[in-house]
């Protein structure tokens, strides 16, 4: 089977910007693009602070079949408790401005990430729009309602 191959259109946003902060696929199986951070000066995050950080580049995706997810890297999450606030980044289709990562410190110690340092994962995945359609009754599953906890517990 041979892989899907699309173009992602980028442009650097940022003066401080350099070319080794370019997002890239660390290995050849990698499913997300690393992304950097593109500050000046190192930023210190405190325990249960939230920031911001700057990549210095925006992209365009390939078309509305399309999204940009940003996941957390485990490393960061591991050895600092570094995090995103909000699970996964999503990047629509028609955003074209820089793509910023919140960071959040989930540890009792100050991580601090320096100017350059892989901070996120970018995925290009596709998207399936859906029609909502209003139904009176659905159809019937072994599951139905069941919730949190429904499906048993696991032998450990």
């Amino acid at each position: 089977m041979k892989e899907a191959i699309h173009v992602l259109k980028y442009k650097v946003v940022s003066p401080h910007f350099k070319p080794e902060y370019l997002p890239r696929y660390a290995t050849e199986g990698a499913a997300g693009m690393d992304l950097c951070a593109c500050t000046t000066a190192p930023v210190t995050i405190c325990p249960g602070q939230r920031v911001r950080i700057p990549t210095g580049v925006a992209v365009q995706l390939p078309g509305k079949a399309f999204v940009g997810l940003v996941y957390a890297r485990s490393g960061l999450a591991w050895r600092h408790g570094i995090a995103l606030p909000n699970g996964v980044g999503v990047i629509d289709s028609d955003y074209t401005g820089e793509i910023q990562v919140l960071l959040t410190n989930l540890s009792d110690e100050p991580a601090t990430i320096e100017p350059g340092d892989r901070i996120a994962q970018f995925v290009l995945a596709p998207i399936y729009l859906a029609h909502l359609s209003l139904v009176d009754e659905f159809e019937s599953t072994a599951r139905g309602t069941g919730g949190f906890g429904s499906t048993g517990v696991s032998p450990v």
